[in-house]
């Protein structure tokens, strides 16, 4: 019998688009939910269909697969007095509708607590925007890359001395649409409880600035000003850094006293072992003689090498490429590569889920073709096959 999921008989109506919000809500969707996608049939649903180079079919893509895993598709336009109707109607069936417009939209589209609580008073309204509803920058666009810059997370990433640097992908999109997530989950916990619903608001901005953690405190507290350190190096504990060995380099975090103890005592290294490397203090104080040292004593041998003998001792990793990243066996063996068939490529393959569930990986179905379960959706909700002909003609479908 198939194990039931823990999000089963949850139904969360999803106006979204690109990344952020599409990420968020298909961990809902991986979890059981049954995430119903509104795409504007006015303008071929979410864009990311239409974001390349790759393509499967017309109006698909693997970037729109990426974020849409067991997800339905309503073709719906809410602008119109028609779709607005269909919209109302499902509100009525769902536990949550969940966004990620710019901050002024979910007001103008009627898609808040405060205009869907007539309806449904235990609707729980998610909001995931650039910046927020509740301020004078509600109206602005923004994406990812802006937040990285102003937020301060670039002027922390790459080597000192060089441009400011953005991560090598969209995390502050991929952060944001998690925590969305986790927000709307608890607005849904809070309602189920209480039987009223409310609106659960998460900004790109917001969720960069909180990805400054103990930076951010050090700063507020001591006005200390973190730097980028030389070889992707932690600013403040060492060794933790890129090393360089005889072919490539590897990452060893020796983070604890525990940890430099056994380190030494693999390396065998008579420098190495100097009380002036011997407390944490003195390795921070002394990182540049300590790096070249460890350069020293791990040029001798091949990033293989010093992994066969570190890895499970002490913290360490290759420093892979995306195709080493990808051919690695380990992500296999742990199941987080998953195959989900698609109608233009049978053996099309995405990365796992990385929540299990009873020590299971989640399934994946893939993304449907736009308005796939439109038909489907409008007859449980009690149109007509005339009526449902009707509603496309007039452009609400």
């Amino acid at each position: 019998m198939k194990p039931t999921l823990p999000l089963e008989g949850v139904r969360i109506i999803a106006v979204e688009q690109y990344g952020a919000g599409p990420y968020g809500s298909m961990f809902l969707s991986d979890m059981g939910a049954e995430v119903i996608k509104i795409e504007n049939p006015k303008i071929g649903g979410d864009v990311s269909r239409q974001t390349g180079p790759f393509f499967l079919g017309e109006n698909d893509s693997y970037f729109f697969q990426t974020f849409n895993l067991n997800k339905k598709s309503l073709s719906l336009n809410l602008k119109t007095e028609e779709g607005r109707k269909v919209f109302e109607a499902l509100v009525k069936t769902a536990d949550a509708v969940t966004n990620n417009l710019r901050g002024d939209q979910p007001e103008k589209l009627g898609i808040t607590y405060d205009a869907l609580k007539h309806i449904n008073p235990k609707i729980v309204c998610g909001h995931l925007s650039a910046y927020g509803r509740d301020n004078d920058r509600a109206n602005w666009p923004g994406y990812d890359y802006l937040m990285q810059a102003e937020a301060g997370l670039m002027s922390l990433t790459g080597e000192p001395g060089q441009a400011p640097a953005r991560f090598g992908v969209s995390m502050v999109d991929f952060m944001t649409g998690a925590v969305a997530s986790l927000g709307l989950t608890a607005g849904l916990l809070g309602a189920y409880k209480t039987g009223q619903g409310r609106d659960v608001d998460v900004s790109l901005f917001d969720v960069a600035l909180h990805q400054l953690s103990y930076p951010a405190t050090w700063y507020l507290n001591e006005g200390h000003v973190t730097e980028r350190v030389a070889r992707s190096a932690h600013p403040a504990t060492v060794p933790c850094q890129l090393y360089k060995t005889q072919d490539s380099f590897i990452f060893l975090m020796a983070m604890t006293d525990k940890f430099w103890d056994i380190l030494m005592g693999l390396l065998n290294d008579s420098v190495l072992s100097e009380d002036r490397f011997k407390a944490v203090a003195q390795r921070r104080e002394n990182r540049d003689v300590l790096t070249q040292e460890i350069d020293r004593v791990l040029s001798s041998h091949t990033t293989e090498y010093w992994l066969e003998l570190l890895a499970g001792k002490i913290p360490c990793a290759p420093v892979y490429d995306l195709p080493q990243a990808m051919n690695n066996p380990y992500i296999r063996d742990i199941g987080m590569v998953r195959k989900v068939p698609h109608g233009e490529n049978p053996d099309m393959e995405i990365l796992g889920n990385p929540i299990k569930i009873d020590g299971q990986r989640l399934s994946g179905k893939a993304a449907v073709p736009m308005g796939d379960t439109t038909n489907e959706i409008l007859t449980e909700l009690g149109y007509s096959a005339e009526k449902i002909a009707t509603l496309k003609s007039q452009g609400a479908i």
